[in-house]
């Protein structure tokens, strides 16, 4: 079990049929999108043709004139990374539609802005990281050692540096979890 956005999951990984699952869970997020009233043609879900390799899955969405994004990196294959992002958007669709959750709270659960790759991009250079590093727990690590040096109780403190680091660390937190 893991917990995303919350929910706790079931991270079973996919064992065949890599590229049939992949596109099962595509086409299910694009059904549970339009349940609550998203358009298919505002619904972006890059597909990755070799489902077993070590890569992103990201959701991109339009809803009440707010940009919407999902991604999930934590699993060894696309297929499996596919898999917990159709699961939160079925948890979440289905708090909608029962009248557990608004769409405004969903709607804040999700809205990106739509620089939020350059962003990403930007935090892990901060952090001296590799473009595409997620572990997290090795980002929390590095946030930690720089907070000591930048806290503005420190002598080696600054209080917009810190402000930075912090903005830095939220975002990548928010990708990674």
């Amino acid at each position: 079990m893991i917990t995303v956005k919350g929910h706790e999951i079931n991270a079973a990984p996919t064992r065949s049929a890599f590229n049939r699952k992949a596109l099962q869970f595509n086409n299910n997020i694009i059904k549970l999108l339009k349940s609550i009233g998203v358009d298919d043609n505002d619904i972006d879900i890059p597909f990755e043709n070799m489902a077993i390799k070590k890569v992103k899955a990201s959701v991109k969405w339009y809803i009440s004139d707010h940009r919407m994004y999902f991604s999930h990196n934590l699993q060894n294959r696309y297929v499996d990374n596919l898999y917990i992002i159709f699961k939160v958007i079925e948890i979440e669709t289905k708090q909608i539609l029962s009248g557990e959750k608004t769409i405004d709270e969903f709607v804040k659960t999700f809205k990106e802005d739509s620089d939020v790759e350059n962003k990403r991009k930007e935090a892990r250079e901060y952090f001296d990281l590799d473009p595409e590093e997620n572990d997290i727990d090795l980002i929390n690590k590095k946030y930690k050692t720089m907070a000591r040096k930048l806290h503005p109780d420190m002598s080696t403190g600054d209080t917009e540096k810190f402000k930075h680091l912090n903005n830095a660390h939220k975002i990548l937190k928010r990708e990674l979890t």
